[in-house]
Formats: C-alpha cells, structure tokens, sequence
C-alpha cells in the first residue's frame, strides 16, 4: 500500500518550526519531531534555521533521509547569523508570512503529541469551532521525556507514545510548545511580538492576548510530550533580556482589550510584514 494513502490529511495547516541546534539532544528532538510530522501527517511543514552553519542540512537531513521511508518534505530556510541570542518571535513571524494555508501551527521542534490530538485541534480551527487551540491540557498534563536516541528509535518505528511515557515524568503545563492558529487571526492579533528577546514569558503573553481581544480559543484535555535538553541563553532565564521581558509582559498583562489593540496598532516590527 502507499505509504501517502495511509497518512492523515492535514494539508490545510503548516507547522512552522523555528530552531537553533545548539547541543545533541536538540538535534535528536529536531530529528524525531520532524520525522513523526512526515510519517503521520499529509502536511506542509517549514524550518527556519537561523545560526553561524546549517546544523539542520549537515547532521539532521542525512539521518531523516536515513529513518524515512517518505521523502524528506520539508521547506528548509536558512538565514546565517552570528548573533548568540536567538530571536525566535521574529523567526515565526517570518515563517507565518511565507505560509499559505489556513492553518499555521506554531511548534516546537522539541514536542510531540497524541495523533488524535493533532487531527482534533485541526478539525477545531476548519470547522470554525475556535480560533486558536491549545492541543494540551492545563494542570499535570506534560510527559517531561528523558529521551535517548534508543527510546525515540523505538517510539518512531512503533508510533506507541507508552515508549516515551516510561522514560518521563509529570509536570506542568500552560502555554508553550504547540498552538494551533487561524492563520488569518494570527496575523490580525498580531502574531508574535517582537519586542520579547530570546526565552521569555511570550508563551503567557500570547494566550492572555488572544483571549483579551474576544478571539475564541480553545484547549483539548491531553497530554503533552516534551523532549528534554540542555538549556542555554536562548531557553532559561539566564537570558540577558530577561528583565525587560518581563517588564513588557508585567505591562502588556495589565492592558484590557482596547489598549491592547492600540498597543499592537503601533507596533513597528509589524509594518514591515503589512506594508
């Protein structure tokens, strides 16, 4: 049988992954994130690798090409910076203007989750049910995975996430990892800000906004799987921008709807994507 008759039609979405690979358990969850998207999913997914080389094309592509037995369909932009800190609100705002399907996912490279939790949160925004969904639930709802290269080889070849949840632990969840948008409300709410460098409490700014402005957003209650890594500059609090991020979000956080529609009314990051 075809591989592509037995995969699931998400053709009206594209999962935009910003990613730096900075250490080896990062590019194992590039690696297996991508590969879990290619083997379930008819969909259109862009990578947009902003570093000093392409880590993505030297050590991710091979391996891919390697595992798959689909072609390797993704669109790889690489823009070459030296620059330490990465700014990923800038990153996805790129990624979400060069996608043309009604549905952009904003997505982590380093999270996964259940099937049916990508084919729910897909039929939400199509139907018009919501405007932006959260595919996880809030509370105790997040596998933090220890992974190693022979759990997500087993997880891959087996499609059975239990090989994930006996290397894990509970944690929280809120905000992060995936969201689902109508792409045309993404752009409309004005899509990420800029202003925050680097890690920082975008992922709380993000849902507080979206809900302040009246749009309709919605949560499925399921888990979330997340592959662990090292953290550096650009994922912990060690971050240099870390104060003025959060004096923006101790700022933006106070604003009710109005103020917060003339705040994104002014913003300049978004002219350039507006014309």
């Amino acid at each position: 049988m075809d591989k592509n008759s037995t995969m699931i039609d998400l053709s009206k979405a594209t999962f935009i992954i910003p990613i730096r690979i900075e250490s080896q358990d990062r590019l194992r969850n590039v690696i297996t994130t991508t590969a879990f998207l290619l083997e379930n999913f008819k969909t259109n997914i862009i990578i947009k690798e902003v570093d000093s080389e392409s880590v993505f094309l030297r050590d991710a592509l091979p391996i891919l090409k390697d595992i798959l037995d689909v072609d390797v369909d993704v669109k790889h932009i690489f823009e070459k910076s030296d620059e330490p800190l990465f700014h990923r609100q800038k990153v996805l705002n790129e990624m979400i203007m060069e996608a043309d399907t009604e549905i952009v996912v904003n997505y982590d490279c380093d999270a996964i989750l259940p099937v049916e939790s990508y084919t729910t949160a897909y039929r939400y925004i199509l139907e018009g049910i919501y405007d932006v969904v959260y595919p996880y639930a809030e509370g105790q709802y997040q596998f933090q995975v220890k992974a190693t290269d022979e759990i997500v080889s087993h997880f891959l070849q087996t499609n059975d996430h239990k090989h994930l949840e006996k290397h894990s632990q509970i944690h929280t969840s809120e905000a992060g990892w995936v969201q689902f948008f109508k792409r045309s409300v993404y752009i409309e709410g004005g899509m990420e800000n800029e202003n925050f460098k680097a890690y920082a409490p975008e992922d709380k700014e993000r849902i507080y906004r979206f809900k302040t402005l009246g749009y309709n957003v919605g949560r499925i209650t399921d888990f979330i799987y997340h592959l662990e890594h090292v953290r550096g500059e650009n994922s912990w609090f060690t971050n240099p921008h870390m104060q003025s991020n959060m004096d923006l979000w101790d700022n933006l956080q106070s604003m009710n709807k109005d103020q917060l529609k003339e705040y994104y009314s002014n913003q300049e990051y978004l002219k350039k994507y507006n014309g």
